[in-house]
């Protein structure tokens, strides 16, 4: 065992000469196994070793006597100990935690950040072994985890601006067990790590003497699929990372626009990598609840036929499609109030998408032409000219069309993304007809046979893709 954990050190590089090193101890076997190595290798590493034990105090009298236990076990050795007992259950209560489980993580890694910075410690040092990573593997698999989770435990990753490190990796549990009878360490048992309860439970007392059977060594073949699966996501992401700054359009704290078509351009595994990546930065703590189905559901939705749509995340976040345009906030925009207002001639009338300049002409303005322009003969417009947003049941006739249409389809097959719709300007005349929506549609003007003076209005748009 010792060679074995030695080697998987020096090839993770895992611990340095003169470092200060936390250890979480549980008590249990495994920690205990690896409060002990570590001190075993204190004076020929010059290591600073301090253990960190939390009470969770869901099991009354037995988790006081591991807290006990863990203290006077270090108080014989001169270990220096850290311990905190901790209100699970309120914990849970007060914060809404999905599961006692995740709970006392939370709690127990929040003291483990605290004893490293009160320390100045280098890593924190966790029993976790060869088995917990298989089973961890398989359970990820099962629940249908994605990214970076289908990896397992990393031998060594960052934490509270230091790391976390897993010596244990490459070990089993029954390696462990010897160790402990070798050494006369006698540990304190869980009983809770017998029953059923509890899924992990279930796959180690299942599913792993199954594959234990079949390949005893199958705990390494596991590291090795975690190792190289890391390898390969690492790169993975980083070319997601580069493709993801062409496709974003908008980035703020809590908001993130893609294009569409853009983001359905890229490979398909750079697409899942980019949208965990999108996720990541707008979720400063990922929702347990977040899963690959989401994932599925959000490229789905981008390549949707339909032109819009929407999605509920956990935690509030919504993903709003519309168009090429594709957000992710939490929360919608607020909804723009309606307006009119009357256009003066001569004059600059600024909106909410841009502005209108009106201006008289003597001369029929040539090179004046496209959706963004409107001119017409004076005499042939009823005034004052109005720019509104729109209304119900608004109709207009369209120059070349017979008959009218309605102003909600006219902007539906101009493709004009939802949010946009209610506050974009209609133009109407002195008579309550429709005359232009700029930059989209005309409705026919006659002309007199001699016009001596033209109306020009001109649209500029601040929203350059409509």
């Amino acid at each position: 065992m010792l060679q074995a954990v030695e080697q998987f050190i020096k090839k993770h590089q895992l611990i340095r000469r003169g470092q200060t090193i936390v250890v979480g101890v549980s008590g249990g076997p495994d920690s205990m196994a690896l409060l002990h190595y570590l001190w075993n290798r204190r004076k020929g590493d010059e290591l600073n070793i301090i253990a960190a034990h939390v009470d969770h105090m869901l099991r009354g009298r037995e988790s006081e006597e591991d807290l006990l236990y863990v203290q006077s076990y270090c108080r014989e050795h001169d270990i220096q100990f850290e311990g905190k007992r901790v209100d699970v259950a309120s914990y849970k209560k007060e914060n809404q935690v999905t599961s006692t489980q995740l709970a006392a993580r939370e709690c127990r890694y929040a003291f483990y950040g605290e004893v490293m910075a009160r320390h100045k410690a280098d890593s924190l040092a966790l029993a976790h072994h060869g088995d917990d990573q298989t089973e961890t593997i398989l359970m990820r698999m099962t629940r249908g985890s994605s990214g970076t989770a289908l990896g397992g435990m990393q031998a060594k990753r960052s934490f509270e601006g230091r790391c976390i490190i897993r010596p244990f990796l490459g070990i089993t549990k029954a390696e462990i067990e010897h160790y402990c009878k070798v050494h006369t360490i006698f540990p304190r048992r869980d009983p809770s790590n017998e029953a059923d309860d509890y899924v992990r439970n279930r796959f180690r007392h299942n599913v792993l003497p199954f594959l234990k059977k079949e390949n005893p060594n199958v705990h390494l073949r596991f590291q090795q699929i975690s190792e190289t699966f890391y390898e390969d996501e690492t790169y993975l992401l980083e070319q997601a990372k580069r493709s993801l700054g062409a496709v974003v359009t908008v980035k703020k704290a809590s908001l993130i626009e893609v294009s569409a078509a853009k983001f359905l351009n890229m490979p398909i595994p750079l697409q899942k990598r980019a949208i965990t990546l999108i996720l990541n930065y707008l979720y400063k703590q990922t929702p347990s609840s977040l899963s690959s189905l989401h994932k599925e559901s959000f490229l789905t939705l981008l390549g949707s036929e339909h032109p819009s749509g929407r999605l509920d995340f956990p935690h509030g976040l919504q993903v709003i499609r519309s168009y090429d345009r594709c957000r992710l906030t939490f929360g919608e925009a607020e909804k723009q109030e309606g307006y009119q207002m009357e256009l003066k001639v001569p004059g600059t009338l600024e909106l909410p998408v841009g502005f209108i300049t009106a201006e008289y002409k003597e001369e029929y303005p040539d090179g004046k032409k496209g959706k963004d322009v409107f001119v017409c003969d004076v005499k042939s417009v009823s005034l004052p000219i109005i720019a509104r947003s729109r209304k119900p049941g608004d109709r207009m006739a369209i120059q070349g069309v017979s008959g009218t249409r309605k102003v909600k389809d006219i902007f539906i097959d101009q493709k004009l993304e939802r949010e946009k719709r209610d506050v974009w300007p209609v133009l109407q005349d002195g008579k309550g007809n429709i005359i232009w929506i700029p930059g989209i549609k005309h409705a026919p003007v006659p002309h007199s046979s001699k016009p001596k003076q033209w109306l020009v209005l001109q649209f500029q748009n601040f929203c350059q893709d409509v």
